[in-house]
């Protein structure tokens, strides 16, 4: 070989090896560590015409992360500059403080999922402990809200259940 064709063969093998290498690994999607990213649920109430849901902006520049928090309570509220932003190093989970109007201070806690589309908080949706909100990663920012959902029925717990005839009460 020509030293031409092996300095062509090196070059292609630094390049392969590093297209693998810089490859996204499956299920390890952060936030990426500059930019602008948001997460939105905000939906339209058919009965109502008002907004429903929450929005996250994420903005991550190279001094510092902020987050404007923006929710509904009626109609949709001014955004809320969030105090004491915190990402983890891999980008998959933040927390971050928020003091909305004639509200208590909350810390509010999200982590990544579905390869980075979805920011997952922490708590319950519709009050429902079991069932997580999830606000998807905004794409199209020319898009209508769509329709927000019903909340779904609670479930009943056992000891809130009417007894039977033939079944003895136990919680007496």
């Amino acid at each position: 070989m020509t030293k031409t064709r092996r300095a062509a063969f090196a070059g292609a093998i630094l390049l392969a090896s590093c297209a693998v290498l810089a490859a996204p690994k499956k299920g390890s999607a952060g936030l990426p560590r500059y930019g602008m990213m948001v997460f939105s649920d905000l939906c339209i109430h058919n009965d109502s015409g008002e907004f429903g849901g929450q929005r996250i902006t994420l903005q991550r520049f190279a001094e510092v992360d902020t987050v404007l928090y923006e929710y509904t309570a009626g109609g949709l509220s001014w955004p809320v500059v969030a105090s004491d932003v915190n990402i983890d190093p891999r980008g998959r989970q933040l927390y971050f403080t928020v003091r909305p109007p004639d509200e208590e201070e909350r810390t509010i806690s999200a982590r990544l999922a579905d390869n980075g589309r979805t920011l997952v908080l922490e708590g319950g949706y519709c009050g429902d402990e079991a069932v997580p909100m999830r606000l998807p990663l905004v794409t199209d920012y020319g898009r209508k809200a769509g329709t927000c959902r019903a909340c779904p029925v609670p479930k009943k717990k056992k000891e809130d259940m009417p007894l039977l005839d033939n079944e003895p009460d136990t919680n007496a």
